[in-house]
């Protein structure tokens, strides 16, 4: 989940709150996003199945390994189907008071900090992010190989230091 799924909300991120593309550009990739998050869709509620937990018959780590992406999702304007099993277990994970709790702090944390001013930061040269991994995988094999090169033009993306 963590090194495929997350790589798609954070791609999205790149579009819609650091305006990393726009245009035809920006609706490819949004495009690309929906159709692997459709694909992911339809891989978990393969492992979903019949039972109403990840975990089975109760609710544990496969849960709450699963729920971050999906809100991540939802956030992005990617839910699971209505009336999916998968949707019906989002539903019931999100009425978990853990997972309502922690859902609305990281809410409150995102309106609290800079992200609603970031492609301002971006466009100015004055917030640099860190293309690696997962991430920049999904960005390239998603169409985004000019995201990447107007970034490093730009100075405004950067990879992992070099050590030693």
């Amino acid at each position: 989940m963590d090194t495929h799924f997350e790589a798609i909300n954070w791609g999205l991120s790149e579009i819609y709150w650091f305006r990393r593309a726009e245009g035809d550009l920006a609706q490819t990739l949004i495009a690309k996003a929906a159709e692997q998050t459709a694909g992911f869709f339809a891989w978990l509620e393969s492992q979903l199945a019949d039972r109403p937990w990840f975990n089975g018959e109760s609710f544990g780590w496969g849960d709450l390994a699963v729920v971050p992406y999906l809100n991540g999702s939802v956030g992005h304007g990617n839910p699971p189907a209505a009336g999916s099993r998968l949707s019906d277990w989002l539903t019931r994970a999100n009425a978990r008071p853990s997972v309502a709790e922690t859902t609305k702090e990281a809410g409150a944390a995102a309106a609290a900090s800079a992200m609603p001013n970031v492609a301002e930061l971006v466009k100015q040269g004055l917030f640099k992010r860190e293309y690696r991994d997962h991430r920049l995988e999904w960005m390239i094999k998603s169409g985004g190989a000019q995201v990447v090169m107007d970034g490093l033009a730009r100075d405004t993306i950067r990879f992992s230091p070099t050590f030693g």
